[in-house]
């Protein structure tokens, strides 16, 4: 019982015997029986991360807010909104300028457009997050806030990995001149991103197709490109 549940203590355990054989045993009994037959396995440590989340499948988003400079050196906020377990990107807002509560909110719902809400959302401890009008808005949406640890970026690693792709693939290679410019590139690394680039953490599969592919002639292919020929991925004819 014990290495099949690696998390029930001695009392569990006899209590379960007790209960599945009628006996009286106790709990001393099963301490000195694990002492002496039972090796815990080193490599098994509990449910993964992962595996927490994909308990919550659909239901946990995650979001975070980034800086960035247009070609005329003016700064916009971007929001980032991705699926916890798919790492599916959401969507994006975009700000020109200092944000404030309605901002927020306004971003929130670019970012969310056509899409159904989850049931809860994860986010960092950035003071933004604190304006009243945003806390109302996630009331009157049935949302409930999960806040990740502070000063521990691993407690948020997903959307703050996929922040960091962004800036490296996308944003280190390109120019904007307006927020409207702005998205409408997110929008095509979002398609990118989304359809057509594999993920180490999804089986190396993307977020919208399954890891179950079927095999293809490798000889028969072709090249498409992705955000204005930033990208050039094989398809198979």
């Amino acid at each position: 019982m014990k290495r099949r549940n690696p998390r029930y203590g001695r009392p569990g355990i006899a209590q379960q015997i007790n209960l599945a054989f009628g006996l009286e045993l106790d709990k001393d009994v099963v301490r000195r029986n694990l002492a002496t037959h039972y090796r815990p396995d080193p490599n098994n440590r509990g449910p993964s991360w992962l595996t927490t989340i994909g308990h919550a499948k659909d239901s946990l988003w995650s979001i975070d807010l980034f800086r960035c400079e247009s070609i005329v050196l003016k700064s916009h906020w971007v929001m980032v909104v991705m699926d916890q377990y798919t790492r599916r990107i959401i969507g994006f807002g975009v700000h020109a300028g200092n944000v404030d509560g309605p901002a927020l909110c306004r971003m929130f719902n670019q970012a969310t457009s056509k899409q159904s809400w989850p049931t809860y959302l994860s986010s960092d401890n950035d003071p933004l997050f604190q304006y009243h009008r945003w806390q109302a808005n996630l009331r009157v949406l049935a949302i409930d806030e999960i806040k990740s640890l502070p000063h521990v970026p691993m407690s948020h690693p997903f959307v703050e990995q996929l922040i960091g792709s962004i800036r490296r693939e996308l944003l280190d290679h390109t120019l904007f001149w307006t927020a409207t410019d702005l998205g409408d590139k997110f929008r095509e690394h979002q398609r990118y991103y989304n359809e057509c680039r594999t993920h180490s953490g999804r089986a190396e599969s993307t977020p919208a197709i399954s890891a179950e592919t079927t095999v293809a002639d490798i000889n028969h292919y072709q090249w498409k490109s992705h955000c204005r020929d930033l990208f050039e991925l094989p398809i198979a004819d």
